[in-house]
């Protein structure tokens, strides 16, 4: 296995790891409600999936 030569310091490896970061949540359209919803997921305002409705709506 590799191993490294010398310790890196904390602020080194921090340093390199600035650009790790989280992306911007995508959002969806709900087609029968036009509610922003998260995609592939059951829409929190009318509980519609795909047309159908799965769950119970939280009003």
């Amino acid at each position: 296995m590799a191993l490294p030569k010398t310790r890196i310091s904390k602020a080194r490896g921090r340093k390199r790891r600035t650009h790790y970061k989280a992306g911007h949540v995508q959002t969806a359209n709900c087609p029968q409600c036009s509610q922003a919803k998260l995609p592939h997921r059951a829409c929190p305002n009318c509980g519609y999936y795909r047309g159908r409705p799965v769950v119970s709506a939280t009003e």
